[in-house]
């Protein structure tokens, strides 16, 4: 009898939605009601929905859909319903604000904090889609904007979850992108 009741806990605990989120995956918000599916696209079968403006990890994506983990569960939904940014507004939506561009001038990051380690510059016009490529992926803990540019740093390969755009230095990059830094395109 103990062996059954303990195979009925251990059966409930794997089919009861985690209430937590994955550690891993890009900070992003519900911009609407989300709909999970068990698969990328319409045809996948509905598992759960999400409210909007409810705080999820974007675990993955593939074209127009991304793996998502929220408070009710996992599922594949449609990108254009997930913010990458720090609140569940449009990211792109705000003012249009004038950043430096063009050179000349440079951007570094370092692998330590306050500019400090192995350090990886770039000018203006520089893409850099996965820095994996390079053996540099989540490595780095500060940046140094020198002259006239800027930077877009994501989360993700491809520039495909949370960015920021640095126009100054920061001897300690910002918690979401510290450590975490995967995609960079410089201005």
């Amino acid at each position: 009898m103990l062996k059954y009741l303990a195979a009925l806990v251990v059966l409930a605990l794997a089919v009861t939605p985690s209430a937590a989120l994955d550690p891993s995956g890009s900070h992003g918000w519900s911009r609407s009601q989300l709909t999970l599916r068990t698969l990328p696209h319409q045809a996948g079968d509905v598992v759960g929905t999400v409210e909007q403006d409810l705080a999820i990890k974007v675990l993955r994506c593939e074209k127009l859909w991304c793996l998502v983990s929220t408070p009710v569960g996992k599922g594949w939904t449609s990108r254009d319903h997930i913010s990458f940014g720090q609140t569940s507004q449009d990211p792109l939506t705000g003012p249009n604000l004038n950043y430096a561009s063009g050179g000349p001038g440079t951007i570094c990051f370092y692998q330590g904090t306050n500019y400090s380690g192995a350090s990886f510059c770039a000018g203006s016009g520089e893409v850099f889609p996965d820095l994996a490529r390079w053996g540099l992926d989540n490595s780095f803990a500060s940046v140094k904007v020198e002259g006239n540019v800027s930077a877009a740093a994501c989360r993700s390969r491809d520039f495909q979850s949370y960015c920021e755009r640095i126009v100054a230095s920061q001897p300690v990059l910002d918690g979401l992108l510290r450590k975490n830094l995967t995609s960079i395109r410089v201005y």
